[in-house]
């Protein structure tokens, strides 16, 4: 899957979707720095792709960047509400949730 997708963006065919699936991809193969670069990317041709933010959120806890994650699902937090995208709202306020614990546990 992820050489398919990166045959596809050398080719010249970058746009959030694509970004979004080479993410999804490289973080479920347990690459999240490569996540982290095509959500990035992604955002930057959308910066309003929920499930966008939510994945990177989750790139960066996998990295133990905890603090990076909270700020990463606020702001994903933000762009889901005012889309009216409950679902993943709610699950990054739960996600949200769980990064502050472990900050909190680390004072």
């Amino acid at each position: 899957m992820i050489k398919q997708l990166e045959t596809l963006l050398q080719q010249g065919q970058d746009n959030a979707m694509l970004r979004f699936g080479l993410g999804k991809a490289y973080l479920d193969d347990q690459q999240p720095e490569k996540a982290i670069e095509h959500f990035t990317a992604c955002l930057q041709h959308d910066k309003n792709y929920s499930a966008a933010w939510k994945l990177l959120g989750k790139s960066y806890v996998q990295l133990d960047k905890w603090k990076k994650a909270a700020d990463t699902y606020q702001q994903g937090i933000a762009i889901a509400r005012s889309k009216g995208d409950k679902q993943a709202e709610k699950e990054m306020l739960v996600f949200l949730k769980r990064c502050n614990k472990q900050l909190d546990s680390t004072k």
